[in-house]
Formats: structure tokens, sequence, C-alpha cells
């Protein structure tokens, strides 16, 4: 699988992550039940295809997620790059909430390596901004994690332009996580240009839009989901009409795309977010060796640029952008 440099100086990632999301199995924003041996199979097939790295946070089932990926990757552990998150946590009746205060963080930080069971973590992110500390604070401290050797490279998700200048005034940002994909554009405009000017590294997340752009989902599909599954549980807006629908509609029209280069939907969507030159690599998750083998084949070609546009032109007609 082709590479991308993580930022000026840091680390070649594959052009796909694996996201561990949902194989922490279930939380607030859970998916519902999940095998452990099915994940792990899953996490195995995935690197043994080529994939290099592995993205996860503490709160992916409340610590459960991390531990998964531990026990996929015994033994192989400097093969794999692991990116983990901090800034939500937990208390004894499962209520998560921000604390992204440096003493959380340093906290966060001794637990994920033991839930990991290694002595650094690769890549390590605040999860979310929070409101209630200067960010300043929250980023100094991740800087201090990375003096002590505890994490190799630091970075931000989920951070609009203000907080990344003033992380940015700190220390450098190793990379920025944001939700990016053919239907969530936000980053375009200004984020995505100024992470590619000042050598920050983007790891997309979400590129296939929480499976709304596989091509997979309907009405009766959604129906089908666990009831804890966030999707169903927390009626996001991409999830309930009107929104639902128009989703669908625009993924039937890309389909056509998709055919030409005998390419599904799904893969269609994960080679979308990889041609923009500012980012480095798409977390794609995956719940099964099915869905591993699928994603590869996002990764490793282009559509040339009449299908962009095209691709353009149905998400202003049919979202109405």
């Amino acid at each position: 699988m082709n590479t991308r440099q993580l930022g000026k100086d840091g680390p070649h990632l594959t052009e796909i992550g694996l996201g561990a999301w949902a194989i922490g199995g279930p939380w607030t924003w859970g998916w519902g039940e999940q095998d452990d041996v099915i994940s792990i199979k899953t996490i195995q097939l995935s690197l043994a295809l080529g994939i290099n790295w592995i993205d996860t946070a503490a709160v992916y089932g409340l610590g459960h997620g991390e531990e998964v990926v531990a026990k996929a990757v015994n033994g192989r552990r400097k093969e794999v790059f692991i990116a983990s998150k901090c800034g939500l946590v937990w208390d004894e009746r499962r209520r998560v909430r921000n604390n992204n205060r440096p003493e959380s963080i340093r906290k966060e930080c001794e637990n994920s390596l033991r839930r990991l069971r290694t002595d650094y973590l690769d890549l390590y992110q605040i999860h979310w901004p929070d409101k209630n500390v200067p960010v300043e604070e929250s980023w100094g401290e991740m800087v201090r994690l990375k003096e002590a050797g505890k994490v190799r490279y630091i970075g931000v998700s989920n951070f609009g332009m203000d907080l990344l200048q003033r992380c940015q005034a700190v220390h450098p940002v190793a990379s920025l996580q944001p939700p990016y994909n053919m239907v969530q554009r936000e980053v375009e405009k200004e984020i995505l240009p100024w992470c590619r000017e000042h050598g920050v590294g983007v790891v997309a997340y979400s590129p296939l839009l929480n499976g709304l752009l596989t091509g997979k989902f309907s009405r009766e599909f959604l129906a089908t989901l666990a009831d804890d599954d966030w999707r169903k549980a927390r009626k996001q807006p991409f999830f309930t009409e009107p929104l639902f629908s128009r989703v669908l509609a625009f993924v039937e029209q890309i389909r056509l795309i998709a055919d030409k280069y005998q390419k599904t939907p799904a893969q269609l969507a994960i080679a979308w977010v990889l041609m923009h030159p500012a980012v480095t690599s798409a977390i794609v998750g995956a719940r099964s060796v099915s869905q591993a083998e699928q994603n590869i084949g996002g990764a490793g070609w282009q559509m040339l640029n009449e299908d962009m546009e095209r691709i353009d032109e149905l998400y202003r007609e049919t979202l109405g952008e």
C-alpha cells in the first residue's frame, strides 16, 4: 500500500489507517455489541493486507477498545504505528465528559499505555476541545509527555482554526484528525489549506460518513441496527430526515461513477478523500474481515478530474450546497 509522510518530519503512514472506534463495543457513542475474536482477526488481516497504523482512543468502549488492539498486535508492536486519544473520561456510572486538564491527560496517557501494553504511543491526540480548560495548558502537557518519551508525536482532533493556531504557537502540531468526506466538507475552506501550508498532517476520519456512503444503507437497514448503536440511538442529523434520504440519493448517483472504475461506492468515497493534497491518510473502520478486505480497494488509485467535478456537481444538486 502507498504511504504518505505525516507532516514535515513524521513517519510514513499507509493511505488507509484502521479505525478502531466500533471494536470497543458498547458505550454512549458505541456501535453495539462486537465480538472480540472477530475484531482481533480483522485487525490482524488489515495489517497483513499492508495497513501499518491503527487509530484508537481511551474512550472507545471505555478502555476496552485499546485492550483489544493490544491483543491483536501482541508480538509485533514495533511494526505497528498506534495512535490514541485523550480528553474524554468516564465515571463509575459510565458517564462520559470532557476533561483536558493537564493532570487528567497525564493520567489518561498512563492508563492507555497500560491497556495497550506498550512503553510509548506513536501518536497521541486531544480528542475534542474542552471549553473549560485553556488549550495552552492542555497542549503544554502533551508537549511534556513527548519530551518524557511517553509519546512520539502529538496532534489534535476536531479542532478549529483558532485552537490549531494557539497550539502551533506553543509547539508544532504533528497532525489534525477532522471529519472529512464527500458530504462533510467544512474543513476544505480554511483548515486543510492551513494544514498543508504549515506542514500539519491530516488523518481524516469518517470518510464513509459512518457507513452512509458505503451504498449498503437504506431505511430498512437502519432499522436493523442495534438499539444502542449511536447512529440509531442518538438521532444524529445524517441518520434522520430530511438529510438521510438526500444522502442516500447522492450515493445512488456516485454509484455510477464507482462502476466506471469497477469499485464500490465505499471504495470511491475513500479514494475521494485521498485525492485532497493535504490528506495524509483516511481512517476507515472495520468490524469484520470482509469489511477490511473491501476497504483496501479504496487506496492506490485516483479518479479523473472530470469525475471529481461530476461528484461536486452531484453534491450541489442532491444536497443543496
